[in-house]
């Protein structure tokens, strides 16, 4: 085990962070239903997401498209992964709801796992009326994926939760980051990623304290059946950002289009990119190896 997690304060911090994490969810929480402009028109001469960050950019199939329809892809792509943002959302309140049932709620700890659940409730909803207004569907993801889903937020322990969390929260931090401040993409694009991302970074330290004090008691056989499931929920996760329905709506085979994006350089790096923070903290824990680590890879986070 690394310096850096035994020199990890014990459980006489928790109480302290998360009385810190409600303090701040008290001043600084949203209500995307008032603070976005909803009816404001979407300009279809503004980007979604920077081009560079497109699955099919670089690609022959991205030279073959007008600037309208890679603007259009886009914007369809940023509805796209926000859709599986939802998806993984509601299985983290699922857990999230379940860890709760299990600790004592007069805790601080546990009243912020309240709050983080209210506060997804509310991203559902800003992720879904952000969808429907880019033009998308939230089309229900393949039935393995669905099934999978199901099957972890049954089963996942404290590191699972906590750990998958992190992930799928990181990838979209990222993104969002990137789009806060660029005036080439739509407002309401980067109205929703500044909400998101304000309160996401309390959700995340949360997340990164939980994770790395439940992983140290977890014993080797827990930690490596956590690893393995791990890798497969990054996987699944990551391997449908983008749903091939997107590149059908802009005029493309959608089969030939998945397979150029799955090859794509520009691509694997993008979400080596956005997995970055995510790795290095589990790497740090140690989480990152064996068979789990060939589903990261496989995925295309590790580079």
């Amino acid at each position: 085990m690394t310096a850096e997690i035994t020199a990890r304060p014990k459980t006489t911090d928790r109480e302290d962070i998360a009385k810190r994490l409600l303090r701040g969810s008290a001043k600084a929480s949203y209500d995307p239903l008032i603070e976005i402009d909803w009816d404001a028109p979407v300009d279809p001469d503004m980007w979604g997401i920077r081009p560079e960050r497109v699955s099919l950019y670089g690609t022959h199939l991205w030279d073959r498209l007008t600037e309208e329809q890679r603007k259009e892809l886009s914007r369809l792509e940023v509805a796209s992964i926000a859709t599986i943002g939802i998806w993984f959302e509601t299985i983290l309140m699922q857990m999230l709801v379940r860890h709760a049932y299990h600790n004592d709620p007069s805790t601080q700890h546990v009243q912020y796992a309240y709050t983080e659940i209210a506060d997804e409730c509310r991203h559902t909803v800003m992720f879904a009326k952000m969808v429907d207004k880019l033009g998308w569907h939230t089309h229900r993801i393949d039935p393995v994926a669905f099934q999978l889903g199901r099957l972890f937020k049954t089963i996942a322990h404290g590191p699972l939760i906590f750990a998958g969390a992190l992930f799928v929260e990181e990838v979209l931090d990222q993104f969002q980051r990137e789009a806060m401040p660029d005036e080439q993409i739509l407002p309401l694009v980067r109205s929703v990623a500044r909400i998101h991302v304000i309160e996401e970074a309390r959700h995340m330290r949360y997340a990164r304290e939980e994770f790395h004090r439940d992983w140290q008691a977890r014993g080797p056989i827990d930690k490596a059946y956590s690893k393995i499931v791990l890798g497969l929920i990054t996987y699944y996760s990551a391997t449908r950002l983008i749903n091939p329905k997107v590149y059908e709506q802009v005029g493309l085979d959608p089969k030939e289009a998945y397979e150029a994006a799955k090859k794509n350089p520009h691509w694997i790096g993008t979400k080596t990119w956005a997995a970055r923070k995510v790795v290095a903290t589990l790497n740090t824990a140690d989480a990152i190896t064996g068979l789990g680590k060939y589903f990261w890879k496989k995925a295309g986070l590790l580079g």
